[in-house]
């Protein structure tokens, strides 16, 4: 368990090193955030009741996407993993006495806990000074602060073992190229990133809530909103907990099973 850590360690540090390109996500994020909000509040200027979350839920949700992307987004895989696969660099990898996919893991979370928190902090005390209804809210209620807490940890685990997934996949490719831009597409749609889950039909929406995808940012942020309640969030919770379990099955097969064919050639 130490060693496993101490990579968990060094890659949050290292991911702590980056502060200038972390202002410059903070700026992004925080302008993104508030053209998201500018709209959504002149669609409900329009209609309030066309829509299945209040404006409050939809706004906080806005500011909780953009100050935790670092968590969430698809395209902070790392480099080095998809580099190391492709070019046979993973062999030094196996040299080491530690599971391949275990060590990738914590040094996944590593990296996007260290990015999330230099870019977190400061959006989240802008958007809590900013008036109604364009600031953030914050819940009066310490069981929500809990249940919310415990499931951006679940959901941050869904998200890396999603990524893992990718990532085993690569050792049956002659480029990660391809595998990188379909998961990004089909992460960013089916998370929420572009419109939240409940924005779609509600057919589709039930569908994409049972998903993987659907137990990244779509729980946590709800829970803080208030858009989900008493045993809707036990019951998105345990989903979350289910694909966990199910998809870091998937991944420690898929990694055992290019464990044993995997060939590197080359001096």
């Amino acid at each position: 368990m130490k060693k496993y850590l101490s990579f968990f360690r060094l890659k949050f540090s290292m991911g702590l090193q980056y502060r200038a390109a972390a202002l410059a996500g903070v700026i992004t994020q925080f302008a993104w955030g508030a053209m998201k909000i500018l709209m959504f509040c002149a669609f409900y200027k329009e209609d309030p009741s066309a829509f299945p979350m209040s404006l409050e839920a939809t706004v906080n949700y806005v500011w909780l996407e953009q100050s935790t992307i670092a968590l969430f987004m698809a395209w902070l895989m790392e480099n080095e993993i998809f580099e190391s696969i492709v070019s046979g660099n993973v062999a030094y990898e196996l040299c080491r006495p530690i599971n391949i996919y275990d060590m990738w893991f914590v040094r996944s979370m590593g990296n996007r806990y260290a990015k999330a928190l230099l870019r977190c902090f400061p959006i989240l005390f802008i958007a809590v000074c900013m008036p109604s209804p364009y600031g953030l809210t914050l819940p009066n209620n310490l069981e929500v602060w809990g249940l919310f807490s415990i499931s951006m940890v679940m959901s941050s685990m869904v998200m890396i073992a999603l990524c893992m997934i990718v990532y085993m996949s690569c050792f049956y490719t002659i480029s990660s190229t391809g595998i990188r831009m379909i998961a990004m597409g089909v992460f960013e749609f089916f998370q929420g990133s572009i419109i939240p889950i409940p924005f779609f039909p509600e057919e589709m929406a039930r569908v994409m809530e049972f998903l993987p995808f659907g137990s990244l940012q779509n729980v946590p942020f709800r829970i803080y909103s208030g858009d989900i309640k008493g045993m809707q969030i036990l019951e998105s919770m345990g989903v979350q907990l289910f694909w966990i379990v199910v998809l870091i099955i998937i991944g420690k097969f898929m990694c055992a099973r290019a464990m044993r064919k995997i060939c590197v050639q080359g001096g």
